[in-house]
């Protein structure tokens, strides 16, 4: 069923730390600069949530059976139904490639039974805390692949819609950081304006996603998450969204979009300066995601259109090592001034003005 040649599923927690190196370069920085047991905890609730978000992204399923199988996955990851992850596994094959063809992501769903193993192994409280976010996301996946089955990929509607669909795929993984930030001995005062918060931190990291992968978003999955509300105040139609003729007027799009992304970095700054840093979590690790969706936020600002090409917008390796190397003795009272600066310029040039 996968590269890998094991008898039986055995838990292969090494495996695990090792996929997430493969399937996202900020989830693996983020995991890499937590202690334990958070690490593992992290590791493995996003290994969950890639599964199925590789799964609703392939656009060669057909949308049924791309639904009818996220359902049969979360039924599988959910300890209240009679549905083995073995299920999953099986209805899912035809769509897996050929390991010598398979990339890192569908490497992790062929792998589905050893990451669900592996949880398994976790304490009862810590997979408490993380399988009804998973669930909750499962369930939204499946929503909107059912509700756009005719288009044969995702178009957004409005704005609406775009924030529902973020929530799905992002801020329930927020609210899946909260439960573990809030086990054991955390005063209820912080415990509520993290769970005010959490939704907000997860919705800007995916609208910077959605913004500025406009370019890969449809033409490797076939979906448009840009509003087809907005892009009709513009004149284009989500079909032409790429076209060259529509550059200047998409790119508007772009734009509103990452405004709209802005809109929730107060809140997503309040979350990082409340969170405990107890049981592994460290600052670090969620001030890095955020400091770097503020770089990706200023250069979509100085140049949209690049979203609608393959140039993509990115900020350079110099600034992410820089933001790394800040991010490591970050405190909460440092967090204002950063994105302040970030904002402003790549941060690698405002702590050495002669590169």
């Amino acid at each position: 069923m996968s590269g890998r040649v094991h008898a039986t599923v055995e838990p292969d927690l090494a495996w695990c730390h090792e996929a997430v190196q493969g399937v996202s370069r900020t989830f693996a920085l983020t995991v890499d600069v937590l202690d334990e047991p958070m690490a593992s905890q992290i590791c493995l609730g996003y290994l969950l949530c890639r599964v199925a978000d590789t799964v609703e992204d392939a656009g060669h399923i057909p949308p049924d059976e791309q639904a009818d199988v996220l359902r049969t996955y979360r039924h599988a990851i959910d300890p209240n139904e009679d549905v083995s992850i073995d299920r999953f596994r099986t209805e899912i094959d035809e769509w897996v490639p050929e390991p010598e063809r398979r990339n890192d992501d569908w490497e992790v769903v062929a792998e589905s039974p050893t990451i669900l193993a592996t949880f398994e192994e976790l304490d009862p409280e810590v997979r408490e805390a993380i399988v009804p976010p998973v669930v909750e996301m499962v369930d939204g996946m499946a929503m909107f692949v059912d509700r756009h089955a005719d288009e044969g990929g995702l178009r957004i509607d409005d704005r609406d819609e775009l924030e529902q669909y973020c929530y799905y795929a992002a801020g329930t993984v927020g609210n899946l950081i909260t439960n573990l930030l809030t086990q054991g001995d955390v005063a209820e005062e912080r415990a509520r304006r993290l769970r005010d918060t959490a939704e907000e931190f997860g919705l800007l990291l995916q609208l910077v996603n959605v913004s500025k992968d406009v370019y890969d978003d449809y033409t490797e999955e076939n979906n448009v998450y840009l509003p087809a509300e907005w892009l009709e105040a513009e004149g284009v139609d989500q079909e032409e969204i790429i076209a060259p003729e529509n550059r200047e007027s998409s790119a508007r799009v772009v734009d509103r979009t990452a405004d709209h992304a802005r809109s929730f970095l107060d809140d997503a700054q309040s979350y990082l300066e409340t969170m405990p840093l107890s049981h592994g979590n460290t600052m670090e690790a969620w001030t890095v995601p955020y400091l770097l969706a503020v770089g990706t936020l200023r250069e979509l600002r100085s140049r949209p259109e690049d979203a609608l090409t393959e140039t993509g917008v990115k900020i350079s390796r110099q600034e992410v090592f820089a933001v790394m190397s800040v991010a490591s003795d970050a405190g909460r009272d440092s967090l204002a001034d950063l994105r302040e600066t970030i904002a402003r310029m790549p941060y690698h040039r405002a702590v050495d003005p002669a590169e």
